[in-house]
């Protein structure tokens, strides 16, 4: 196919790159130029709606910065802002409803995922290769896109071109990413069989097994997730202080990642984010971040506190630029002393000041909970004998797991009891309202109902709730449950409307209340539709029949508006 003939995942072409959309926004090709310096050699599809700034955003965040020293090979995930004024396709809302909280599409930003190679070339002026192949998707699946990266990458910077075609007019032959779905993905010759993640998973669960393959050749590669990182290696410096680092992301607290490459820093931004699942994190974030990007200004500002956000970061520059930033943790290359990762210590924040400052924690900050000794003795006796990282990953996720739900399921018992009784919702009347989150109320609940029923851990979790009581993923959480126990009782309504005797109502009503009737439950309809609210089958239909027979039983005239209405 000639590339200029080729529609974009936005654009006509009678729906083409319709399916592409849903997996990717665009393929993109960064070199580095001599005049221009990182610059954008290849979009593909080569009408890919990007605006300038998008562009500019790629270009810079796809090279790691000189300090990173990456020679060879490197790959990492960036994530920058997408601009104003884009429009979400109503595909998202499909997966959002049915995907967990923490891997939901959210409208607002794009994540990069990077395979960048530099390799000496004397035919080159610079007398290095230097480009990255980045795959730029809303969907937060990094071990899905790393994956395909591994095996497109190599192959794309030997033939160039034709080969990311290829791969692009494959991906747009894929099935829709559906949660609670086993897919099998054609990539280059290879088959990556995936299991899209959903909400109604049990959580914990056992690890994805290859379902039967259909005969398919060839044999299909499983990839255990779509997204699940190797914890332990990410936190294998940090150990000892998990449970405080599980506190600063849960309460969304400013911190920066300093770490040697793009990679160390992009994959541990990204296990801290996902530590607190299956709680959304819902601050900002950047698994990889540079003193070029567009938002650098903003979050370096010593005008006003640090915002909610977490960074991760390569420049020994920015130690300086962060000083005022309340939790640091820099990281080196990890160190094996004896059997274990050498451990990073907890230093105090006036003790960051020099570019060549040594790894640690540099926070002031106090946890509110014990750390779980139990957990640490039980990944070093892991470490001496010679546990595979899988499976250290697979004790501290569960561990992870744990904590959150036991921190979880006090606020959603309270959250529920906040529901108005069913028998209260009636047809006649608009739905009762949800009550009020009151948090002395909730405080005052822990004390019989409390995380202590589910964690061993001790500690001031009243004082862990109240401060997170101010955080983003307080807020978040409650808009997405006040929002799910709205449609909760919109569609219980829509249920006991569809079971009263509405016929029977009409018989006494004037044609104005049998038009009004009519027309809020239009509307009714019309919203329940477009927020596909949960409602029990053959309610939309028989609510659909009874307003065309209303309509039937009205004069020729008012018929006609209302049909055409």
């Amino acid at each position: 196919m000639n590339q200029q003939d080729c529609p974009g995942p936005h654009g006509g072409g009678h729906g083409a790159w319709t399916r592409f959309s849903r997996w990717l926004e665009c393929a993109c090709v960064v070199t580095f130029d001599l005049e221009l310096g990182q610059a954008l050699e290849l979009l593909y599809p080569p009408d890919a709606r990007l605006t300038e700034k998008e562009k500019t955003s790629i270009c810079y965040l796809s090279f790691p910065d000189s300090y990173s020293g990456c020679h060879g090979d490197t790959q990492f995930t960036f994530r920058f802002r997408q601009s104003v004024g884009r429009r979400a396709s109503s595909a998202i809302d499909i997966y959002n409803r049915d995907a967990p909280a923490s891997l939901q599409v959210e409208a607002a930003h794009f994540f990069g995922y990077a395979y960048f190679r530099q390799v000496k070339d004397t035919s080159v002026k610079r007398g290095y290769f230097q480009k990255s192949l980045v795959l730029v998707s809303r969907l937060p699946y990094s071990i899905l896109f790393h994956s395909i990266l591994q095996v497109l990458a190599p192959e794309f910077f030997e033939k160039l071109q034709p080969c990311l075609e290829t791969v692009c007019n494959e991906i747009d032959q894929w099935p829709a990413p559906t949660p609670g779905v086993t897919l099998n993905l054609p990539v280059m010759g290879m088959i990556f069989q995936v299991r899209i993640p959903a909400k109604a998973d049990k959580l914990g669960g056992s690890p994805v097994r290859q379902s039967a393959a259909e005969n398919l050749m060839p044999v299909p590669t499983l990839l255990p997730s779509v997204h699940e990182l190797d914890f332990f290696r990410c936190f294998q410096s940090v150990l000892i202080h998990l449970q405080m680092l599980w506190e600063l992301s849960l309460l969304g607290e400013p911190l920066i990642v300093m770490a040697p490459s793009p990679t160390v820093s992009s994959e541990i931004v990204l296990a801290l984010t996902r530590s607190i699942s299956p709680l959304k994190f819902c601050c900002d974030f950047r698994p990889y971040f540079t003193i070029h990007d567009s938002e650098f200004k903003e979050y370096t500002t010593k005008t006003q506190a640090p915002p909610n956000v977490v960074l991760g970061v390569t420049n020994p520059f920015f130690i300086k630029t962060f000083q005022n930033w309340p939790h640091i943790v820099r990281l080196g290359d990890v160190r094996i002393e004896g059997d274990l990762p050498k451990q990073v210590k907890v230093k105090k924040p006036s003790k960051l000041k020099t570019l060549d400052t040594k790894p640690g924690i540099y926070t002031a900050y106090k946890t509110f909970l014990h750390k779980d000794k139990i957990l640490i003795k039980r990944l070093l006796k892991g470490i001496q004998r010679r546990r595979p990282s899988e499976a250290q990953s697979a004790i501290l996720r569960r561990h992870l797991l744990e904590l959150t739900q036991s921190f979880i399921i006090p606020l959603e018992r309270y959250m529920a009891s906040l529901m108005p009784l069913q028998r209260s919702v009636t047809p006649w009347k608009t739905p009762p309202q949800i009550r009020p989150f009151v948090q002395d109320d909730f405080l005052s609940t822990l004390e019989h109902a409390g995380p202590q029923l589910t964690s061993p851990l001790r500690g001031d979790w009243v004082g862990l709730y109240r401060k997170f009581f101010r955080s983003p993923n307080f807020d978040g959480w409650y808009r997405q449950r006040h929002q799910e126990m709205t449609q909760k009782l919109e569609g219980l309504h829509l249920e006991v409307i569809c079971d009263a005797d509405l016929l029977g109502w009409t018989r006494d009503k004037s044609e104005v209340e049998i038009v009004d009737l009519i027309l809020k439950l239009r509307d009714k309809l019309i919203k329940a539709r477009r927020q596909q609210l949960p409602v029990q089958d053959g309610v939309f239909q028989n609510l659909d029949t009874f307003i065309r027979t209303l309509i039937g039983s009205l004069r020729d005239d008012l018929q006609d508006v209302l049909e055409t209405g």
